[in-house]
């Protein structure tokens, strides 16, 4: 399997929009909506894929990731807290904050298969240490601390049934996968899934698709990496940025891959030279990928 197998694996510019650090997208199925942040400016996006109508919310800091919910808001994590958003209303509702007393910010985020929101954090001195942390937090605003120990937590997925979840370290560079209890939210027995560098691209974040295949956006090679269940690299999509980071599938058949892309740190002459960086591309895939849960507000 190739990127040059008929239509499929070909990217294409969604718009011409750039953003500096684009991230996490969500597919809303219900609304053919898709949404992702743009984090260092605190913005949440939203597109009508069928009409392009484009809708923006502002933050006061850092919006590192967010989720859907079954009642019809909008689960995001800011710089440390964890609030409600409606998009209707833009009613804001407080509902966590992260204490964990660093200098750290909220980075991947999704809703789990346990109906929880899964948020890592990162080491946001320049210097990065494994001072981070992956964190399950729940409708009641309990927030319990899952692992620890990363410089920039990132790649969180769960393969089809919901039975394992995989995690990554973008500084690492690796990317573990764990036994997952749905019921629970318990997670055990990690093991190493990955090893990577540059020449693939370190691991940013992440998507399953049907076949339980992993889908990394190699942040530091341009890629998008699609690896079977047993780790073996099946294809590597070449991006029209340098810096993608992070897919997500979407569309009726969920055979439309979303991936964003940032512009951080660049100098003019660098983005004279990558005029894509920092903005959104799709791509057609052969397989469906796994829907995103949404965050469980009550029972």
């Amino acid at each position: 399997m190739s990127g040059t197998n008929g239509a499929f694996y070909q990217p294409e510019i969604l718009s011409d929009e750039t953003f500096t650090l684009a991230e996490c997208p969500n597919w809303d199925a219900q609304n053919d909506r898709l949404y992702w942040t743009d984090i260092l400016n605190g913005q949440l996006h939203a597109l009508d894929v069928k009409t392009g109508v484009r809708k923006v919310w502002k933050f006061e800091s850092e919006l590192g990731c967010f989720g859907l919910t079954d009642a019809g808001r909008i689960i995001v994590a800011l710089r440390k807290d964890i609030v409600y958003l409606d998009p209707k209303t833009d009613e804001r509702t407080a509902l966590a904050t992260i204490e964990d007393g660093i200098h750290s910010r909220t980075n991947d985020g999704k809703i789990g298969p346990d109906g929880a929101f899964w948020v890592g954090t990162m080491d946001d001195n320049a210097d990065k240490q494994a001072i981070a942390s992956l964190y399950r937090i729940t409708a009641d605003g309990k927030i319990e601390q899952k692992a620890t120990g990363f410089k920039i937590s990132n790649g969180i997925a769960w393969s089809p049934d919901g039975a394992m979840m995989y995690h990554s370290d973008s500084r690492g560079p690796w990317v573990n996968r764990w036994d997952f209890d749905v019921q629970t939210g318990d997670i055990s027995n990690c093991t190493r899934y990955l090893d990577l560098d540059d020449t693939l691209g370190r691991p940013d974040g992440a998507a399953v698709d049907m076949e339980g295949c992993y889908w990394s956006a190699g942040v530091s090679a341009g890629n998008l990496n699609r690896f079977a269940p047993d780790g073996t690299l099946i294809t590597s999509i070449p991006m029209p940025m340098p810096n993608p980071t992070m897919p997500c599938f979407g569309g009726p058949d969920m055979k439309t891959l979303y991936v964003t892309s940032h512009q951080e740190n660049y100098s003019p002459e660098k983005r004279a030279e990558f005029p894509h960086a920092g903005k959104l591309v799709s791509l057609r895939a052969e397989v469906p990928g796994v829907p995103v849960s949404r965050f469980r507000e009550a029972g």
